[in-house]
């Protein structure tokens, strides 16, 4: 009787000790973004200033764009390539609709936001000119093409917010001297 208890307690706890990690697994993957890797969404979740998670994810559209670009370049036929660059390009828009949605949040809280603000504003120049380019270059444009127009709405979407926030943006403080 008392053996067959210890195994019945033994058994549970195996079971509940596998169910742990899978809830563990579970937990993290649904406040974790699709579009970010593991390592970046804890580097988002750890910085400190909204500006810093501006930057990052202003980091990560480029990161897509150069890949996107890497794999128009690739000479060799990948088997999904049209999947791929797909979800780069929309990998892309969700960084960059991330970072202006930070910007409104920062208006909205009266943050000290100005720094992400001139970033948008200097990096959306260059990640528009950098579309153009692949526009232009157009190499396979029926395979990406709704992606690459939505990736151009999500760069002009986010230079209008950086716009709007940095007319809506607090100035500094100043500091009147005695």
């Amino acid at each position: 009787m008392r053996r067959n208890s210890f195994i019945s307690i033994l058994v549970l706890a195996v079971f509940v000790g596998g169910l742990i990690p899978a809830a563990v697994k579970l937990a993290r993957a649904q406040g974790k973004k699709d579009y970010l890797s593991e390592l970046e969404s804890d580097k988002i979740r750890d910085a400190e200033t909204p500006n810093e998670r501006i930057r990052l994810f202003l980091s990560y559209a480029l990161d897509r764009l150069k890949k996107f670009q890497y794999e128009l370049a690739r000479t060799e036929p990948e088997a999904h390539r049209s999947d791929m660059l797909n979800k780069l390009l929309s990998d892309y828009s969700s960084c960059l609709d991330d970072a202006a949605d930070l910007l409104t949040v920062g208006v909205e809280r009266q943050q000290d936001i100005r720094a992400g603000i001139k970033e948008m504003q200097a990096r959306t120049k260059d990640y528009q000119e950098i579309l153009d380019k692949i526009q232009k270059d157009a190499v396979e444009l029926d395979t990406y093409k709704d992606s690459l127009q939505d990736a151009f709405e999500s760069t002009k979407d986010a230079q209008a917010d950086a716009e709007k926030a940095a007319k809506k943006n607090a100035p500094a403080p100043s500091r009147k001297k005695p």
